[in-house]
């Protein structure tokens, strides 16, 4: 049904703030499904848009949906990958791409990648593209294989999407990061709780039939390769040299990679897109003692386009973390797909290059590590970028939460 009702169906709304949600409701009233890439749209705007929607049977995705899968056509930022039995709904853009591209990895394709917006899983909204993405992908005959990620939602909606999970006749994995265990022991392998989009993907590619290992064998290997790689990089670190600094285009895994770092320290971990509001970096622009820092939000986008088209930003930025004496490892994300810029390496490459003699001329060693979000169909050409990458020595990791477990653990050695 959504298939056959979005195939020709679906506006696209791409305007400044103030001017999207009127192009939202004319859409909707004219029965269109609605991308809300636009952000800066009122929480009232979304709460009125998406309970129309939900009443006129149509998805509201956003507002500041930057990603979505619909029918195989990709929207916003997206990824070439292939078509099968998961049905995606998330409420993060780059959490959407990164278990998308671990999917395909793993040669398990989609059938939709329903975006939702940041907000939806606010409690005033109440989940309600979730839920309503979650239904048309449990009434889908095509998708065999449910997956929501997301950000913790508030506790009203957590309690919606378990029910609704748990009424499902379909296996669901559920990946809100950050969130504690649930309690599940009233629905054995009906539902699935994932805490890393990499735990999420692979989880989703055996219950499709994936020739896999049980994922907790998956996970044992990953943490073997990383665990070859932590002596000889903790090594080279000099005196001094004591903390991690993460260079982020997408909010997702800047997400992910807090909730990892701190659940393995006890020091405070600063950032402008915080897990606790305690710990905001009092200026963005600079790095303080362990920083994650998301410089696609708002305060760096105003008047620029997003890091995951323009570079400059975050070249800057690597420049400066390099020149700091007690910056000990760098992580970045490097994010491909259509919308992407179209040779992300070839502007990194030589930056990292730079960054790592800076440290090298003031008799230190640099370590930058990285993950990339991409399939071999990408535009960019997978390999291509990863091989550049590489050669600029950077460490590239499997996975956005592989990179962040690196990371710590060389910190920690």
């Amino acid at each position: 049904a959504l298939k056959a009702h979005t195939e020709a169906n679906l506006a696209v709304v791409s305007v400044a703030g103030r001017y999207a949600a009127a192009e939202a409701w004319e859409a909707l009233r004219s029965g269109l499904h609605v991308l809300l890439f636009s952000d800066n749209v009122s929480l009232e705007d979304e709460i009125a848009l998406k309970q129309y929607a939900v009443e006129h049977g149509l998805l509201l995705m956003g507002p500041g949906a930057g990603t979505a899968i619909i029918n195989g056509t990709a929207l916003g930022f997206a990824n070439v990958l292939p078509s099968g039995p998961v049905g995606i709904v998330s409420a993060a853009g780059t959490g959407l791409q990164e278990v998308c591209c671990l999917l395909a990895r793993q040669g398990v394709g989609i059938t939709q990648g329903i975006g939702t917006g940041g907000r939806d899983g606010k409690a005033q909204v109440g989940g309600l593209m979730m839920l309503a993405g979650l239904q048309a992908l449990q009434a889908d005959p095509a998708t065999k294989v449910l997956l929501v990620v997301s950000k913790p939602p508030d506790e009203p909606v957590t309690r919606q999407v378990l029910a609704q999970a748990a009424a499902a006749d379909k296996p669901v994995v559920l990946c809100f990061l950050g969130s504690p265990a649930f309690d599940l022991s009233g629905l054995p392998g009906k539902v699935i709780q994932a805490h890393t989009l990499e735990e999420a993907a692979l989880s989703a590619a055996c219950l499709a039939g994936a020739p896999l290992p049980p994922v907790a064998e998956l996970l044992l290997q990953q943490e073997r390769r990383l665990n070859i790689k932590i002596g000889p990089l903790a090594g080279a670190l000099r005196p001094g040299q004591s903390y991690l600094r993460g260079l982020y285009s997408g909010g997702t895994l800047c997400y992910e990679t807090q909730v990892i770092w701190q659940s393995e320290m006890e020091a405070p971990l600063h950032s402008n897109a915080p897990l606790d509001e305690a710990n905001r970096l009092p200026d963005s622009n600079r790095s303080l003692e362990h920083s994650v820092v998301d410089l696609g939000e708002e305060e760096f986008t105003v008047g620029r386009p997003h890091p995951m088209i323009d570079n400059s930003l975050r070249i800057r930025r690597l420049l400066q973390e390099a020149a700091d004496p007690e910056t000990a490892v760098i992580l970045l994300d490097v994010v491909l797909g259509y919308g992407a810029h179209p040779n992300p390496a070839a502007e990194l490459a030589p930056a990292i290059q730079q960054a790592r003699e800076l440290a090298s001329d003031a008799g230190r060693w640099l370590i930058v590590i990285a993950s990339l979000t991409g399939t071999a169909g990408d535009p960019q050409a997978f390999q291509e970028q990863s091989a550049r990458l590489e050669s600029a020595g950077v460490v590239l990791c499997e996975s956005n939460a592989a990179a962040a477990r690196l990371a710590i653990r060389i910190l920690k050695q």
